[in-house]
């Protein structure tokens, strides 16, 4: 069985091959190794190895692990984020990569004004139109970014998105093109604030279609840490 160590490697040349397709370093390409699960210990090996940004889904799990997690590390928050929880993200994560509202972007902006933190967000968009996914609708993504873009405390930098559920990478291709051209028109308007630093699309079973397709922020799992129990 392959080690977290040899796993990381294997991801890292996987993310180099797809990048050389389209003439991107790897090192444009960031890596969030997402510890959904994942105890303690094992997270701090894949720190040793390398790992400097890691992405929990839950925020209570997050308070159960970060206080033992002394290692300089950025944590994300890649999943669902809910209004009563969201003081608590911001004193937790570095980046929430889920603005899927603007309820939830105001109460980040009020906490983190409080807190006297400015929070770099990602909005969340569907791009699989799937209704059991979280996300802003595509039309919507333009007059919704306008209307968060002046709240203080909150950083826009950049969109994100989940694909398509299959075993074929090749079904998700369509969310990412659809998630490039977003992140493309979102640049052009120029709206003040809203910084298009990040494409975060890609997870262990679609990553390299993503970076294919310009992702340059990947969230993988599985990939490093195996199938969750």
């Amino acid at each position: 069985m392959e080690s977290v160590e040899e796993k990381i490697k294997d991801i890292w040349s996987r993310i180099e091959k797809a990048g050389e397709k389209i003439g991107k370093n790897k090192q444009d390409i960031k890596l969030v190794a997402v510890t959904k699960t994942v105890e303690v210990e094992r997270i701090k090996e894949a720190i040793k190895c390398g790992i400097k940004i890691i992405g929990e889904n839950r925020v209570q799990e997050a308070e159960l692990k970060f206080g033992q997690i002394t290692e300089k590390v950025e944590k994300h928050l890649v999943g669902h984020l809910q209004t009563n929880k969201v003081k608590k993200a911001v004193e937790l994560f570095d980046f929430i990569q889920s603005v899927d509202s603007q309820r939830i972007a105001q109460e980040i902006s009020r906490r983190a004004s409080q807190m006297g933190k400015a929070m770099d967000v990602l909005v969340e968009i569907n791009t699989s139109g799937e209704k059991t996914k979280f996300g802003i609708d595509p039309h919507e993504v333009l007059p919704f970014l306008k209307s968060i873009s002046n709240l203080e405390g909150i950083k826009i930098k950049g969109v994100m998105t989940i694909g398509l559920f299959s075993d074929n990478p090749e079904d998700t291709r369509p969310c990412f093109k659809k998630l490039k051209s977003i992140f493309e028109k979102i640049k052009s308007e120029n709206i003040p604030h809203v910084e298009m630093m990040y494409l975060s699309m890609g997870m262990t079973s679609d990553f390299e279609v993503a970076i294919q397709e310009g992702s340059n922020l990947v969230r993988v799992g599985t990939g490093i840490f195996g199938p969750r129990s």
